[in-house]
């Protein structure tokens, strides 16, 4: 059975428009864990974004069908390296070990919300840019979200489509 993952920059509407996909196709949806691990604390170590990658590459593995996943480890490789000029090893291999049947890259073409766990207001664009060179480099089958839901949720039923989903 298929599996998606949502990439992106932050605030980009990953969360929104996974839980939709997961609900449209009747899907198990997988949150992102780094909210509930820094909810407890906004700093963090690299060691941490570790944790983090090992925690969410776990639950995305979850067995089942129609598994649709809010982040993946593109997104932990991308965050390890902004923050600290390095992608962990752990980080890389795990990104290495993923594997999802579609990747939704959500463009950040919506407003910014506010978020005391979000950093990047001023350069999702550059980032934006950043997650299509990588998925175009891996070689991964992806497809870009952008402009409003409604216009969002017609890509994502395309291609749900043709994984005869719908």
């Amino acid at each position: 059975m298929p599996r998606f993952a949502f990439t992106g920059p932050e605030s980009s509407g990953k969360s929104t428009s996974s839980l939709w996909c997961a609900d449209r196709i009747s899907g198990r949806h997988i949150t992102e864990y780094a909210r509930d691990y820094l909810a407890i604390s906004l700093s963090y170590t690299k060691e941490d974004l570790d944790h983090i990658a090992r925690e969410q590459f776990k639950r995305n593995l979850q067995e089942g069908s129609r598994i649709v996943c809010d982040t993946e480890m593109l997104v932990m490789k991308i965050w390890c390296e902004e923050k600290f000029n390095k992608c962990s090893d752990q980080i890389l291999l795990l990104r290495a070990s993923q594997e999802f049947d579609h990747y939704f890259l959500c463009k950040p073409d919506i407003p910014w919300e506010e978020d005391p766990l979000r950093e990047n207001p001023k350069d999702r664009e550059r980032l934006f840019f950043i997650y299509e060179n990588q998925l175009k480099e891996l070689n991964l089958p992806y497809s870009i979200l952008f402009g409003n839901i409604d216009q969002r949720q017609k890509r994502m039923e395309e291609v749900l489509d043709n994984f005869s989903l719908l």
